[in-house]
């Protein structure tokens, strides 16, 4: 029983998601970046005008993120574009992730659908808010 529940689970989400692009299916399932950092470095908060909330946390080293990860509370297109824009600023400088905009998220995704299109803002807008902590941080 458990297996045909498991190919029935199967199903429904590859019907759900047969219009989204491979890269939005793989976003939204690759879990590396999802969770906390204890002691970050920088640590935001913001919740878009949909109601999700993204918290991210970051740490740096040697003037790089070395680690950011992020929770939310939000939707599937939420998810996918707070972990394209984590994973997309590993390893760079402050100044190099602030370059980021929602429009690059979109970009990536091939286009996300137009009622979604706030997730990409929210994710960029956490992750600004970020690093800007961590620059205020550094300046005291």
């Amino acid at each position: 029983m458990a297996k045909n529940i498991d190919e029935l689970l199967k199903s429904l989400q590859e019907a759900i998601l047969a219009d989204y692009s491979q890269k939005l299916k793989d976003a939204l399932f690759h879990d590396e970046n999802i969770g906390t950092i204890e002691n970050p470095d920088s640590h935001a908060r913001i919740t878009g005008v949909c109601g999700d909330t993204i918290e991210m946390f970051l740490k740096v080293r040697d003037e790089r993120i070395s680690e950011i990860k992020f929770t939310t509370d939000g939707c599937g297109f939420t998810i996918a574009c707070a972990n394209y824009v984590a994973r997309t600023v590993k390893g760079k400088s402050i100044e190099e992730a602030l370059i980021i905009e929602p429009k690059d998220v979109d970009r990536y995704f091939e286009g996300l659908p137009e009622e979604n299109k706030h997730c990409a803002q929210l994710a960029v807008m956490t992750l600004h808010a970020l690093l800007e902590a961590y620059r205020n941080k550094l300046r005291r």
